[in-house]
């Protein structure tokens, strides 16, 4: 394995591969992901991705986004998003991704919070659709090399400069990698959390490695509830009833089978709404139903959650599905500009590890595909346009007082919750009690 590349990239989501594919061809790239390609949170993305449909949509998208977020978004930051989702859009159909049309043009959805269609999605597959077809671009870059199940343990880092990665092979072996430049792209933290949509392995490295190495950290205590998944008793990931069934009609109904509550309300509002209705009735779960929807609308708007449930023995054609609050999404992050310049030299963050302030307290639906696009693309860009190589390597690096990286994995989580849990306690956030561990 070569020990030294032009830029590096931690995580092969939508974001990293985003990243990868806007950098110059004449630039060596390693890509590294700590599980399997397909083991990203960006597969699972199920609703779909937000857009400006026209500029008469932009002052209600740019509103949208602020009151989901409770007016803490940065706003330079979301109108970036919103200015540069036309070029996103078309940069991923030329990388042949399809969204569904009728009679040739785009037909958008909505979701909780939007107050107008502008979502185009793949069926209820859309990240998916998304993650492959960038992948599949990426492979046929000569310059770019990925390893799989390839764990970043830390940083090479001098004076407040990253010099690339200390990472752990497959095989056990802890090599460092000297880059010009870094990008962590890692995801989130639903790993941290007992009841979770995200994939297990997602827990938080960079978040972990920025607080070692007093990167600067923003809002991350900022964690979303998703207010619909599968109410199940089995260990694991819990599977995402996508926000856009909501967005189609399904209605949440109590233990009566009585609607309860506006099924389009923001996340967070609509995660406490069910969480106080679940306390009422002593129960784990609320309901949701689609049958009023029609078995072949379900069956060809929803074929991927249809399949599931009818796996767990719930057919969505005829029975209600029960569904409860479980963590999804990560706000905070590492602090970023618009550029995805992290308070690191050479260190950029994009994707869900990063925080530029778009999402602000609570993310608006399907923002975060289009978000983590939009700002790993500018990251490309800036590193771009300044790149600057590395002439040696120095030693004395930070990196070099970390040596018992085999204990690192567990010691990494209690930094984050403790971190996260001392915040909360200063700013008195509960978090809608989903607990961790």
């Amino acid at each position: 394995m070569k020990t030294r590349t032009d830029v590096i990239i931690v995580g092969t989501g939508v974001a990293g591969l985003c990243c990868a594919l806007n950098l110059p061809e004449d630039k060596e790239i390693l890509m590294i992901t700590k599980s399997s390609l397909e083991m990203s949170d960006s597969y699972l993305a199920q609703g779909g991705i937000c857009t400006l449909k026209d500029e008469g949509d932009y002052s209600s998208f740019f509103t949208d986004t602020l009151k989901a977020g409770h007016f803490e978004n940065d706003r330079a930051a979301v109108r970036q998003m919103i200015r540069k989702s036309p070029e996103i859009i078309k940069d991923l159909i030329s990388y042949g991704v399809e969204f569904e049309q009728k009679d040739g043009k785009f037909l958008y959805t909505k979701e909780g919070a939007h107050s107008s269609p502008r979502i185009l999605y793949h069926k209820d597959i859309t990240g998916k659709e998304i993650t492959r077809k960038l992948l599949a671009q990426v492979k046929k870059k000569k310059n770019i090399v990925i390893m799989e199940y390839t764990e970043m343990i830390d940083l090479a880092v001098c004076r407040n400069r990253c010099f690339g990665i200390i990472l752990r092979t497959e095989g056990g072996e802890i090599t460092r990698v000297d880059s010009d430049y870094t990008v962590l792209a890692t995801g989130g933290i639903g790993g941290l959390y007992k009841d979770s949509t995200n994939y297990s392995h997602l827990t938080g490295d960079s978040l972990a490695i920025a607080i070692r190495h007093g990167i600067k950290l923003k809002n991350i205590n900022y964690i979303q509830i998703h207010p619909t998944t599968l109410y199940s008793k089995k260990k694991g990931r819990r599977f995402l009833i996508s926000e856009s069934v909501r967005g189609e009609g399904a209605y949440l109904l109590n233990g009566c089978k009585r609607r309860f509550v506006d099924e389009l309300l923001p996340r967070d509002l609509l995660t406490q709404k069910i969480l106080n209705q679940m306390e009422k009735e002593g129960s784990g779960h609320v309901w949701l139903s689609v049958t009023h929807l029609g078995a072949n609308a379900i069956k060809n708007r929803f074929p991927n959650i249809y399949k599931h449930c009818m796996e767990e023995g719930i057919d969505i054609t005829k029975d209600c599905i029960p569904v409860t609050p479980a963590q999804h999404y990560f706000m905070g992050g590492i602090a970023a500009d618009l550029h995805s310049k992290t308070s690191m030299e050479h260190l950029y963050a994009v994707g869900e590890t990063s925080c530029n302030g778009v999402h602000g307290a609570n993310r608006l639906a399907s923002n975060s595909l289009l978000e983590s696009l939009v700002f790993a693309k500018e990251a490309a860009r800036h590193i771009s346009d300044t790149f600057q190589r590395t002439k040696a390597s120095p030693g004395g690096m930070d990196s070099d007082i970390y040596v018992d990286y085999e204990q690192l994995s567990e010691e990494n989580k209690k930094l984050i919750l403790k971190e996260i849990e001392r915040i909360n306690k200063n700013e008195q956030r509960n978090n809608f009690q989903i607990k961790c561990g």
